[in-house]
This record gives C-alpha cells, sequence and structure tokens, in this order.
C-alpha cells in the first residue's frame, strides 16, 4: 500500500494524477506538465515534497558524526543555518544517497530521499552506533517548495509576521527557524524559492493560503523536467550505489583534505588510478526528444549512455545527462537505430529562466 501525504486530498481535490512514486501516492501533474513547468521559470509554483525524509542528528557528537558520514565537510558550515549538499558514500565510494544538511548547532536537520529511506536508516544507523548521537526520523513533519522568481514575494503576502522576517534575513542556501516552522532558501529547480519544512496540519492550512492566492500547485512530472534543465542529479539515474561522486559531476562536493570519511580510500584510490567515466550535458542539434538510456556514440564507437533526457520546454530543445567514457572527437545518440548529433555542453542548461549553458 502506498503512502500518503498530508496534502493528499487537496491533490485529489485539485484532480491531479496521481501515480506511486517510492512507494507514495503523488501527483504527476494537475492537467498540463508543460504549463507547469512554465509556470515555476516564470512566476511561481508549489511542490509537496512531503515524501522526502526529515531526520534530526542530535547529541555531543552530532557534527563528528556527520563530518564522518558525508563526503563534503559540515564542519566547513560556520554559520548556524547554512546548507550544505553532499553524498553518502559506501566503503566502495558508491554514492548510497545524496542528502541537504542544515547546521541549527548543536543539532542539524538533514533531508533525503524517499526511495532511499530504508538504505538511510539503516546505515546511519549502523555509523551512529560508535558516536555520542541520536538519528530522529520526523515523521510528523512535511515539506512544501515554493519555487520560482516570484516565490519570496508570493511566501511573504501568505506568511506571518515573523516568518517574513526570517525569510528577510536568508541568503541563497540558509535556513532558519520561524517557531516551528523551517525556512530554507533550497530547491531543486534552478530558481529562487524555499523549502518550508513544517508541521502536517500547518502545511495543509498553508497549501490552500497559497491556492487561494492562485498560487498553481506543480507535479513531480514538471519537477523533473525542471531539474533536469538546471543540470541536477536524480538518484537512480545519475548516481547510485556503483557510481561514485567523481562519476557523477560531483567532484566540488568531495572534501578530502583533513576530512576523514567513508568512502574516501576508494576515492583517493579512484584519482590515483584515473576516472574512466564523466558525467556531462548533451543537448540536441535538430528537433528531438531525449530518453534515458539512449546509447552515446564517439564515431562508431560506444561510449555510453543517456542517464536522463526530456525536451527542455525553456530552450525548446532535447536535453539530457550522459555517462560516458572519456573520449574526443563529435558525439551523436543512437534515437530509433538512427544516430544524431549532439553538441557536450556545460551544465547547468538553464538559471533562474534562462539558457545559461556552453558549448565544451
Amino acid at each position: 500500500m502506498t503512502r500518503k501525504t498530508s496534502l493528499h486530498n487537496l491533490h485529489l481535490q485539485a484532480s491531479a494524477k496521481m501515480v506511486d512514486f517510492g512507494g507514495w501516492d503523488m501527483p504527476i501533474h494537475y492537467g498540463s506538465q508543460l504549463q507547469e513547468h512554465n509556470t515555476v521559470r516564470q512566476s511561481v509554483g508549489m511542490f509537496d515534497v512531503s515524501h522526502m525524509m526529515v531526520l534530526e542528528i542530535m547529541g555531543p557528537d552530532a557534527e563528528a558524526f556527520l563530518r564522518y558520514s558525508l563526503a563534503n565537510d559540515i564542519g566547513l558550515l560556520r554559520d548556524n543555518g547554512k546548507a550544505m549538499y553532499s553524498a553518502m558514500l559506501n566503503a566502495a565510494g558508491g554514492i548510497i544517497d545524496d542528502v541537504i544538511v542544515y547546521a541549527n548547532r548543536p543539532d542539524f536537520l538533514m533531508v533525503v530521499n524517499c526511495s532511499r529511506r530504508a538504505e538511510d536508516l539503516a546505515w546511519l544507523g549502523q555509523l551512529a552506533a560508535e558516536f555520542d548521537c541520536q538519528v530522529k526520523e520526523r515523521a510528523d513533519l512535511s515539506i512544501i517548495a515554493l519555487q520560482g522568481p516570484k516565490a519570496l514575494e508570493t511566501f511573504k503576502a501568505a506568511a506571518t509576521e515573523q516568518q517574513s522576517r526570517t525569510v528577510a534575513t536568508l541568503k541563497s542556501y540558509q535556513g532558519g527557524y520561524a517557531g516551528d516552522w523551517y525556512l530554507a532558501r533550497t530547491g531543486y529547480t534552478g530558481e529562487r524559492g524555499l523549502e518550508i519544512i513544517l508541521p502536517h496540519q500547518a502545511a495543509v492550512g498553508l497549501w490552500q493560503r497559497l491556492l487561494e492566492m492562485q498560487v498553481s500547485p506543480i507535479g513531480l512530472g514538471a519537477r523533473d523536467t525542471l531539474r533536469l534543465e538546471a543540470g541536477m542529479n536524480l538518484w537512480g539515474n545519475e548516481m547510485d550505489e556503483s557510481i561514485t561522486p567523481l562519476e557523477a559531476n560531483m567532484g566540488r562536493t568531495v572534501v578530502m583534505d583533513n576530512h576523514e570519511f567513508v568512502g574516501r580510500a576508494a576515492l583517493v584510490d579512484q584519482v590515483d588510478q584515473g576516472i574512466d567515466r564523466q558525467l556531462i550535458g548533451i543537448i540536441l542539434q535538430v528537433k528531438g526528444v531525449l530518453r534515458a538510456h539512449y546509447p552515446v556514440y564517439q564515431e562508431n564507437t560506444c561510449v555510453g549512455e543517456l542517464t536522463s533526457g526530456a525536451f527542455s520546454p525553456t530552450l525548446q530543445r532535447g536535453i539530457g545527462m550522459a555517462r560516458i567514457i572519456p573520449s574526443s572527437g563529435p558525439l551523436s545518440v543512437e534515437i530509433r537505430g538512427k544516430k544524431v548529433p549532439v553538441d557536450q555542453v556545460k551544465l547547468p542548461f538553464v538559471r533562474n529562466g534562462r539558457g545559461v549553458y556552453s558549448l565544451i
């Protein structure tokens, strides 16, 4: 049986098309995925992302535990409220999950993927046994993501004075408490926005207020095309337990210096031996749509495959990410038996509503 978020009934009332996503009954769209995508790029939309799991890390060793558990170094978050994106690795350097951690010393909040809930809890529980800390699932909380160029002004119009003051103090990739709400300037779209972590009943009230303000609900379909345009990885596509951060365009999130963490030795060995797979962005030179698992060729040699692909509503082009062996020369993608030329580009494709990619 699929699980339901606190907003499930509101999705049904909005005639959402519901699908099983990681064991949760979630809205894929509310009528038009294309329209929802463009709404976020041009104005503001709201997402129910309550299927994501919120963890609270508490205790004297909370920071030491996270430094050991994550490839990025939580110790570098000097200021309270700062957020950090990181991979959580196994001993072989493979990505168990990608997470966001918010520093609220002496405690920390961590948000992880719903599809990895069981694996994450088991792994973190195993590691935490060696530290004086507690990993607590906050099943009493929902998450609403408000994203788009008008996201902040829209939230302030719906918020209390205290909540508005808190948001006004936040910089990008920073969060803070307003009562029992946690407000974070983070997101998965490449736009300005907030991720609001709040009690279930409060989430229902906020969603209803935003609906009254004519804010459009956005489904997981548009969330996927938005994150792809923004060059953001998805676990199970761009990364999994057989892929290291160095093979997933996540090298910037790995801190080796003065930082011991699970998987570090494997990454050191990989650097010494040479990295033989890389994640790249590609864009079709002609009309068409790219899909995951399409093979990528350099002349007549298959050098890899697409990890994600879609038609970009913003660019009006087929775009994708692909994992390939390093190669030189023009690339092509095989679509229905025909090799179609593509350009290799530097990610992201889109930021703040406009194309920002550059050819490599």
